[in-house]
This record gives C-alpha cells, sequence and structure tokens, in this order.
C-alpha cells in the first residue's frame, strides 16, 4: 500500500515509543493515604489486603520509608477511640490528640514529608458523619454551619501540630473560605487547603470505613456528598472553592470520575488531585489475587489514565509500590 501516514511509525519500539508519550506518571505525583491508630499493635486491614493501620511508631517507619522511595507527601488518616467520639467531635480539636501528636512524630523524624490532614468529624463523630447530627421528626440532619466551626478548630489544630496542608473531606458548604480566614487569622498563612472539592456519594468507600469504622451509625451522606449523575455541580463547586481561597482541589473517587477530572482541569488553573480509593484499590487487588490481572501493569495503567484526564497528583494505597517500579525502571 502507498502511504504517506501510517501512525505505527511512532510506535515501532520502545525508544520511539518513549520519546512520544504524552503522558508520564512521576513519583512527585503520588501522594500516600495512610491509617494509624493509638500506639499498639500495627494491624493488618482485613478489608484493604496489604494496607495496615499502623501504631503511631509504626506510622513513623512506614512514612520514613516512603521518603526513602521518593514519595514526598502523605495524607493521615486516624481510626479514634471510641470512648473518644461524641456528638459534636470535640476530640478533633484538641492540641494532645492522636493527630497533632502524629504530626509532630512525622516532622521530628522526617522534617522533609510534606505532612497532608484530613479535616472531617466523621472520625470523631459518634454518629459517624462528617458533620453535626441533629434529628428532627424522625429525620437526620446533618448542620453546616455549626460544623464549619469545628471544622475550623480541627484545621488549626493541624496547622499547630506542623500540618503542611489541610484537606477538608466534610462538603460542607463554605468550609474552605471559613477555614482559610482561620487559619490567617492565627498567622498560618502558610499553610495550604486541598479542597475535596467533588467529592461524591460513592459506593467505592466500603473497605475504607472498614479500616476506620467510621460508616455513618445511621442514614447515608447523600445530603452533603455529591450525586453520581453530576458532572456540572461539581464545576460549580470548583468556582466557590477558588474563590473561597483553596491552593488544590480533588475528584473522590478517580477512576469512576474521569470525565470529571477532564471538565476541572479545562476550567481551572489550580492543582488538581484525584483520589484513587479503597474500592478501586481492592477491586484490582482481587481481579490480581487471582490470577486474572497483572499487578504492576494494570496498576500503572490506571494510574496514568487518571493522570491523562487531568490530574496532578494521585492518592493511592499504591504509592509504595509504584514509587519501587519506578526506582526500578531507572537503574
Amino acid at each position: 500500500m502507498e502511504m504517506m501516514i501510517r501512525g505505527r511509525r511512532n510506535r515501532r519500539t520502545a525508544a520511539v515509543r518513549g520519546l512520544v508519550r504524552e503522558t508520564r506518571l512521576h513519583v512527585e505525583d503520588l501522594i500516600l493515604p495512610l491509617f494509624f491508630h493509638i500506639d499498639g499493635d500495627d494491624v493488618a486491614i482485613e478489608s484493604m489486603p496489604g494496607c495496615t493501620r499502623w501504631s503511631l511508631q509504626g506510622l513513623v517507619a512506614e512514612v520514613k520509608s516512603a521518603y526513602s522511595l521518593g514519595i514526598r507527601a502523605v495524607v493521615l488518616f486516624p481510626k479514634i477511640e471510641e470512648d473518644l467520639k461524641s456528638p459534636n467531635g470535640a476530640e478533633c480539636a484538641n492540641d494532645s490528640g492522636l493527630v497533632p501528636t502524629a504530626i509532630r512524630e512525622i516532622r521530628k523524624a522526617c522534617p522533609g514529608m510534606c505532612i497532608i490532614t484530613d479535616v472531617a468529624l466523621d472520625p470523631y463523630n459518634s454518629d459517624g458523619h462528617d458533620g453535626i447530627v441533629v434529628k428532627e421528626g424522625g429525620k437526620l440532619e446533618i448542620l453546616n454551619d455549626e460544623t464549619v466551626e469545628v471544622l475550623c478548630a480541627q484545621a488549626l489544630c493541624h496547622a499547630r501540630a506542623g500540618a503542611d496542608t489541610v484537606a477538608p473531606s466534610d462538603m460542607m458548604d463554605g468550609r474552605v473560605g471559613a477555614i482559610r480566614v482561620a487559619l490567617d487569622e492565627e498567622g498560618f498563612t502558610g499553610v495550604g487547603i486541598m479542597s475535596y472539592t467533588a467529592k461524591y456519594a460513592s459506593a467505592f468507600y466500603g473497605p475504607f470505613r472498614g479500616a476506620l469504622d467510621s460508616a455513618p451509625k445511621e442514614g447515608d451522606k447523600k445530603t452533603y456528598q455529591m450525586d453520581p449523575g453530576n458532572a456540572r455541580e461539581a464545576i460549580r463547586e470548583l468556582l466557590m472553592d477558588e474563590e473561597e481561597g483553596a491552593d488544590i482541589v480533588m475528584v473522590k473517587p478517580a477512576g469512576p470520575y474521569l470525565d470529571v477530572i477532564a471538565r476541572l482541569r479545562d476550567e481551572t488553573t489550580l492543582p488538581i488531585a484525584a483520589y484513587q480509593v479503597s474500592g478501586e484499590y481492592l477491586m484490582i487487588k482481587s481481579a490480581c489475587s487471582g490470577g486474572w490481572l497483572d499487578e504492576k501493569a494494570v496498576v500503572m495503567e490506571s494510574l496514568l489514565g487518571i493522570k491523562r484526564a487531568g490530574a496532578d497528583m494521585i492518592l493511592t494505597y499504591f504509592a509504595k509500590d509504584v514509587a519501587s517500579w519506578l526506582k526500578n525502571s531507572l537503574e
């Protein structure tokens, strides 16, 4: 055949494919989520094979291990003791509590690590919701403005301990602006806000809630997390977060919402984070443990797809594996 244009020329060898590759995954793109609890044993998480809920000592060691692989950011998720939970989640602002203690220990052991903290009430709330719950006429209501006040106190607690970035995951209206004002008024102008801008009421969170025992005791989160059928609404949330002072915006989950990542990429110059959540992790792990998929190949392809959609950084439980694979590929 006489053809002037042949697309396969640019796929002919590994070297050529490398030259024309449009999207690349780097270790600097990765954020490692970490679960932890008060001192005791490190506990394997049944709902997330390969993941651990760390003791404080184990957490620090895991952060140092991640840093040695080139990972420069972690996000912290605590499992709070039941007797410390309350309807208003007051423990979240305890300067001697689990999260600020962990921040200080990590900062001391690994000063170069970017420490991101989850800001929400579900680990501390005896109702298991991200906000303060009231019950009127048998119907649950999550109080927005009252919750935001507590979230500001929580963010300040984390900033005082040395967090680099706070990440409000609650989806309350106005919380980004309120947290920004609270941080600035206390002199924490350098502490960033990574907003869970488009956090969907997803069925993919189940293994995470098993890891922290943080499922709602009653009702669901559909009155504050986004409806999975909506994409334009994500742009509205983005515009509000931009105006309120977010430094980074996030889409969660990542894989089922690649279109939302792409839409936000077209609408903002802010960095976009995407969270490859526990359900996505477990599906890959389960398929690979049965021998049906090649874990390394599938993980790398899934993360490349998230980045190709427009994400600048990815929260993934595979972060250490990926960092190791990337490091080995360069040696």
